[in-house]
C-alpha cells in the first residue's frame, strides 16, 4: 500500500497526490501538517527530519521532497510520463528544478499574503516585489510553450506537474490573470486531464 502523508492544501502535497491518480496505483492519504499537527509526532521525524510534508511511503521504501517523489512516481508506477531518452529526461528534470527554486520562489510571497495573512496584516510591498519576480518567469514559460504542446514537447509528462500547480496557485490568486496566451492554452489543457481532479479544481487556502 501507497501511503501518502500531507494536507492537500499544501502545494507541494498537490503535485504528488495528482501523480498518484495519473498512474492510476491504490494510494491512502493522511492528512498532516499545519492544523493537522503530525509532523512533530517522533514516529514522523524518524521518516523526515525535516518535519514537512509530503511525505511517501511505498512499502519499507520512504520518500520525502515532493519532486523527487513525483519523478520516483513516475519512473516506478507511470513511465509514459517518465522520459526515457536521456535528453528528454533532464529537460525534464531542468524544468521541475526551475519550478522548485525559481517559480515557486517568486510566486510564493504573494500567495502568502494573499491568501494566509488576514486583509489587516498583508504587506502590498511584499505583494508587489513577488509580482514583479513573477513577471520574467511567466515570460519565459509563455515564451518556451510558444512552439510546444506540453512542457516536454508533444507529450504529457512529469515535467508539468510541478508547473502547473504552481501556475493554478498564481492564476487563483486575487489579482489579474497575467498576459500569457501559451501558458493559459497549455493551462487549459492541464485542467482538462482526469487526474487533475480534487487536486487543480481546490480553492487555494
Amino acid at each position: 500500500m501507497i501511503r501518502l502523508w500531507g494536507r492537500t492544501t499544501s502545494i507541494n502535497v498537490r503535485k504528488v497526490l495528482w501523480t498518484l491518480q495519473e498512474a492510476g496505483v491504490p494510494f491512502e492519504r493522511i492528512d498532516a501538517g499545519l492544523a493537522f499537527g503530525v509532523v512533530n509526532d517522533a514516529d514522523y521525524v524518524a521518516k523526515n527530519p525535516n518535519r514537512l510534508v509530503p511525505l511517501l511511503e511505498d512499502g519499507d521504501f520512504v520518500l520525502w521532497e515532493s519532486n523527487a517523489i513525483v519523478r520516483y512516481l513516475c519512473a516506478r508506477y507511470a513511465p509514459a510520463l517518465y522520459p526515457q531518452d536521456l535528453r528528454a529526461r533532464f529537460d525534464a528534470e531542468r524544468w521541475m528544478d526551475w519550478q522548485q527554486t525559481t517559480l515557486n520562489r517568486a510566486g510564493s510571497p504573494a500567495f502568502l499574503q494573499l491568501v494566509r495573512t488576514p486583509p489587516e496584516a498583508r504587506q502590498q510591498a511584499v505583494v508587489a516585489a513577488s509580482r514583479a519576480a513573477m513577471a520574467p518567469c511567466i515570460a519565459v514559460l509563455n515564451a518556451h510553450l510558444s512552439s510546444r504542446a506540453w512542457m516536454g514537447g508533444d507529450a504529457f509528462s512529469m515535467a508539468d506537474i510541478p508547473v502547473a500547480c504552481d501556475i493554478h496557485r498564481w492564476w487563483n490568486l486575487p489579482q489579474p490573470a497575467p498576459d500569457a496566451p501559451h501558458v493559459q492554452r497549455w493551462f487549459n489543457a492541464v485542467l482538462a486531464r482526469p487526474a487533475t481532479r480534487g487536486v487543480l479544481d481546490l480553492p487555494l487556502a
